[in-house]
């Protein structure tokens, strides 16, 4: 799974309007229009520098909300501690996201819906990696599953609101473009859901038998929905950086 998202504001508002109808949409846009954030565009960032990014819980489906990638657990003691957490909860494995101790709580209880144009990852051939775009192949919105929570800083009081990507083994396209040596035996890609399924993934969980309709969600995407294709480096000396070359074919 790559550890970078690219999604651009006209689109952020797209999506947002996607998950309203008639009624809802004049004040989905008056609350969109109060989210400062959405106002300048991301088209690359890595996940490492925690991004803003448009979401939409279990708990608000229809409330555009701003949440930092990378996932704090509500146990967090402290900044330092929930600093050191959020570089290692980036994403969470379907697999075991029920399981593992900063996890399980979001995964039961706190489920959201990230949308994004597309991700980015890297293929290698020989010593070189070249970064690739991935994005739905009838341009409409991606539409990620994810996790989310609530952290409060006791030492000043103010609560981060976080998440983390779910992710799943990767379809045809993602093993062939994520081959890096480390991951040759278990390549990865986001849990992608379709309008008619994004619903479910927010649903209430009470039974096991809900837990294994939610898991079933997490199927690797038709690869034949998506399309990738090479865009120039993003990061180093000679990397475009958050600029809008960063989607360019190349």
């Amino acid at each position: 799974m790559c550890y970078s998202v690219e999604a651009a504001t006209a689109a952020k508002l797209k999506y947002a309007l996607l998950r309203g109808n008639l009624e809802l949409a004049k004040e989905l846009q008056k609350k969109l229009d109060e989210i400062q954030i959405l106002k300048k565009p991301i088209y690359f960032s890595s996940g490492f520098a925690h991004p803003s990014i448009l979401v939409f819980t279990n708990t608000a489906p229809f409330l555009p909300q701003v949440f930092q990638w990378g996932l704090i657990p509500a146990w967090a003691k402290d900044w330092p501690t929930a600093d050191l957490l959020r570089k290692k909860t980036l994403n969470a494995r379907i697999e075991t996201m029920f399981d593992l101790p900063s996890f399980k709580a979001s995964a039961l209880n706190k489920r959201c819906l990230v949308y994004v144009d597309g991700f980015y990852e890297y293929h290698t051939v020989g010593k070189k990696k070249y970064p690739f775009i991935i994005s739905m192949a009838s341009d409409e919105p991606m539409i990620m599953g994810g996790l989310w929570s609530e952290w409060t800083d006791k030492s000043t009081g103010e609560i981060h609101s976080s998440f983390a990507i779910v992710t799943t083994a990767a379809n045809s396209l993602m093993r062939k473009i994520h081959n890096l040596p480390v991951a040759s035996d278990d390549p990865r890609m986001p849990v992608i859901l379709t309008k008619e399924n994004q619903d479910e993934w927010l649903m209430a969980i009470k039974t096991e038998e809900d837990k294994k309709r939610l898991l079933a969600l997490g199927k690797p995407l038709d690869a034949a929905l998506l399309k990738a294709h090479t865009v120039p480096q993003l990061i180093g000396k000679a990397g475009v950086g958050n600029t809008p070359e960063a989607r360019e074919a190349f």
